[in-house]
């Protein structure tokens, strides 16, 4: 059986906020990001791509929606709710349209913090807090979180799962196996070859990588840096 590939984007287009340190080269041009998502919907099994969207930028709405309802695509929206309303982001509105159209609503927390340097009441807070709050907005259970930075150690796992999460996205990149909690993707970047891409969207992962990054999941599974 095909192994789920998570691939994940954060602003397509021109930004319309200001943007963090380093944020810059996860901004993809709208023809980069239509040619990855023709080449997902082209593929010969579409459904083993779970394609996903961090920091509730206002391009998820304005450019990714009609990108993927043309192609027959869902997506996953991983929504920072301190950012719900402001200028370059998506609004309450925005949220309700995206779920209207069969795409799933989750948490990134709310000020888009690295959650493994919280202390347990922060960490509490953005978790429980960004979820009763998209689930006010949305009239649906909310149940996946993708995690900042894909930063995250034992007790942020155990966190969300108090929090009744049921998935984790993080971003330790390749594939995953279904129904598992903690589930690798890929974040695309601006400075990618066309050859690095298809390297992603292909799924695989040259032994001695696959065997650093099982690694370092277990690690970070089992160890509290925070």
């Amino acid at each position: 059986m095909t192994k789920p590939i998570g691939i994940n984007f954060h602003g397509i287009g021109t930004p319309k906020r200001p943007l963090e340190p380093g944020e810059a080269p996860y901004w993809l041009s709208v023809e980069q990001f239509e040619r990855v998502l023709d080449r997902i919907a082209a593929d010969p099994d579409p459904n083993r791509f779970t394609i996903t969207f961090d920091d509730s930028n206002l391009s998820d709405h304005d450019i990714a929606l009609p990108a993927l309802s043309a192609r027959g695509l869902r997506a996953r929206f991983f929504v920072l709710t301190g950012r719900i309303g402001q200028a370059g982001s998506l609004d309450a509105d925005h949220l309700r349209r995206l779920q209207d159209a069969d795409m799933t609503i989750g948490s990134h927390g709310i000020d888009h913090l690295a959650w493994p340097t919280l202390d347990d009441a922060a960490l509490v807070r953005e978790l429980s807090e960004s979820r009763a709050q998209l689930e006010m907005i949305c009239a649906l259970p909310v149940t996946e979180a993708g995690i900042p930075f894909g930063r995250y150690d034992a007790r942020v796992l155990r966190a969300l799962r108090m929090a009744g999460y049921t998935a984790a996205w993080s971003s330790d990149g390749g594939t995953w196996q279904k129904n598992a909690f903690l589930r690798p993707r890929t974040s695309l970047r601006e400075d990618m070859t066309d050859h690095q891409i298809q390297a992603v969207l292909s799924g695989r992962v040259a032994p001695l990588r696959r065997l650093r990054r099982a690694l370092g999941m277990a690690r970070r599974r089992w160890t509290t840096t925070g």
